[in-house]
């Protein structure tokens, strides 16, 4: 990485509270951009989703999450004043993060660093679907609502909400609110999980991104690990939310504090 205070590298910042973040870097020094062709960096500043906003928008550009303190707070040990003294110092370490891919008639229609779903398009009515895994035969048919893969990054959010667990190492196969009992999975990276729609439409989602792509019945998708030159490069994301952010988080977001509208 070239000197963050050349001329230039030049920022870029996004997220829905930006006027924080881009006055600190001024005051830094660092010279900030609006032009995605100009940029070395994107600050993305808020949580997950500025990230993933920013991902699916210049996938080419190194990207430096740093979580909004007014939403999420951080420790002591990780404000944004030290983030920022790492980046001018060149000191922040680079990391890239898996993306998964989903296919439709061998054509890629979807990205996502947390996770891909296949959902009911109609809430009022279950999905059936099939599911094979490296090509052999795992569920014969499922009735429920949604069906996907989770990253390592993304276990920790929506397939944590459906399984109650989380991985460190593969690929998480989870299965929302299924009729019958039946076993939620971690793969190895390399896996392909093939889901034959039954009985649709159905929708895929991936991380928050806006457009659903909707598949009819009688057509399959295909999920798995993505390219290698389509990961998400970032740098800080080890500092991004460590336990005692997350401890911090889970502590403001802990209803179960509050007994007749007080906090205790």
């Amino acid at each position: 990485m070239i000197s963050t205070l050349d001329e230039l590298f030049k920022i870029m910042t996004m997220g829905k509270n930006p006027m924080y973040i881009n006055e600190a870097l001024r005051k830094r020094g660092f010279h900030l951009t609006n032009s995605p062709a100009e940029a070395s960096l994107i600050v993305c500043y808020g949580g997950d989703g500025s990230l993933f906003t920013a991902e699916h928008e210049f996938p080419n550009i190194l990207k430096f999450p740093i979580r909004d303190f007014q939403t999420a707070p951080l420790c002591p040990q990780h404000s944004i004043e030290y983030q920022l003294d790492l980046l001018e110092h060149n000191r922040l370490i680079p990391f890239d993060l898996m993306k998964l891919m989903c296919c439709l008639n061998d054509e890629p229609i979807a990205y996502g660093i947390n996770d891909i779903f296949l959902h009911n398009s109609n809430p009022a009515t279950a999905m059936r679907y099939r599911v094979y895994i490296d090509h052999v035969m795992y569920a014969r048919e499922v009735v429920g609502d949604g069906v996907g893969l989770s990253t390592v990054h993304g276990s920790t959010g929506y397939y944590k909400s459906i399984t109650h667990s989380i991985f460190r190492t593969g690929i998480g196969l989870a299965f929302n609110n299924s009729t019958e009992l039946i076993n939620h999975l971690v793969l190895p990276v390399s896996s392909q999980v093939k889901i034959e729609v039954l009985r649709g439409p159905a929708i895929i989602v991936a991380d928050n991104y806006k457009v659903k792509e909707v598949v009819a019945e009688g057509q399959s998708i295909v999920l798995s690990k993505s390219a290698s030159y389509l990961d998400c490069h970032t740098v800080g994301l080890d500092i991004f939310m460590c336990p005692e952010c997350r401890r911090l988080r889970h502590t403001l977001r802990d209803s179960s504090r509050f007994i007749g509208g007080f906090a205790i």
